[in-house]
């Protein structure tokens, strides 16, 4: 079995956003020469995460406001005694979980016909980093 790394760096505008980075990921797997095996994609930062889902601009704003009901930005958490106001972004992250794992079939990012790779910023506007490595033969 052999490995390969890269990190994806993203610094976002806003606080909340949702990066389509199927084509870095596909990118990666395809340098990476393993024909057969899988790709861990995962945020190195406790307010960020990664996941799956449709790349349809309906899909991804239902998401944002599912998140946005459930661990909503501003309310008093206890984390904020910390001198922080990212509490919410914690819990998002927990949500959306912070990595997935992806088969590779003949060299290829093996995904469904809608499936596309995302990296989810809760608390964004300074540079996280994204673990991708390529495990296989």
């Amino acid at each position: 079995m052999k490995s390969f790394t890269e990190y994806l760096w993203f610094n976002t505008d806003k606080r909340r956003d949702y990066l389509n980075i199927t084509r870095q990921v596909t990118e990666i797997v395809e340098k990476s020469e393993i024909r057969e095996g899988m790709v861990l994609v995962s945020a190195m930062h406790i307010t960020a995460g990664v996941y799956v889902n449709d790349a349809e601009d309906g899909i991804i704003q239902d998401i944002d406001d599912l998140l946005e009901r459930l661990a909503p930005f501003g309310p008093d958490y206890l984390h904020h005694r910390t001198g922080e106001d990212n509490g919410d972004a914690h819990l998002k992250s927990i949500l959306v979980h912070h990595q997935v794992v992806l088969p590779i079939t003949g060299g290829r990012l093996d995904l469904g016909p809608w499936q596309q790779v995302f990296y989810a910023e809760f608390d964004g506007r300074r540079r996280k980093r994204v673990v991708v490595k390529v495990m296989g033969a």
